[in-house]
């Protein structure tokens, strides 16, 4: 299996940022490529994309920065996505967000370099949106 971590820098202290990047509702604002709309049905988050309706279910809140979470595609399919809010070891003031991208099987080369910039983009519109706030 091929897989890449992919990092951002943030210049907010790693409690604001999973505080933030944990709430599926601001799935919109810096991950648009996963979707547009994000609906609560109970306790189940759904994302509306141009495939139709996932699922995207979270790790249950944690004082470790773990945002792992489960994507269900329309086909049933299930994606595990490892991502993680680490504070900066100095003075806490700024973190760093991990993403773990996993080649899914049978994906090519040029889908899974698609991927990558479309998660690269999303960690830096996570890192904008998070200073601007500050």
């Amino acid at each position: 299996m091929d897989s890449r971590h992919l990092t951002a820098w943030i210049e907010r202290p790693a409690d604001e940022v999973y505080a933030y990047a944990v709430e599926p509702a601001n799935l919109p604002e810096w991950a648009p490529g996963l979707g547009s709309e994000v609906d609560e049905l109970g306790e189940r988050w759904f994302v509306q994309t141009a495939e139709g309706r996932i699922e995207v279910a979270f790790a249950p809140r944690n004082e470790f920065g773990v945002l792992d979470h489960r994507v269900t595609l329309v086909s049933g399919e299930v994606i595990y996505v490892p991502l993680r809010v680490i504070a900066d070891g100095a003075d806490g003031s700024s973190s760093e967000v991990v993403f773990t991208l996993r080649r899914q099987e049978g994906m090519s080369d040029e889908d899974f370099a698609r991927d990558e910039a479309a998660v690269a983009a999303d960690l830096a519109r996570l890192k904008e949106v998070l200073e601007r706030r500050g």
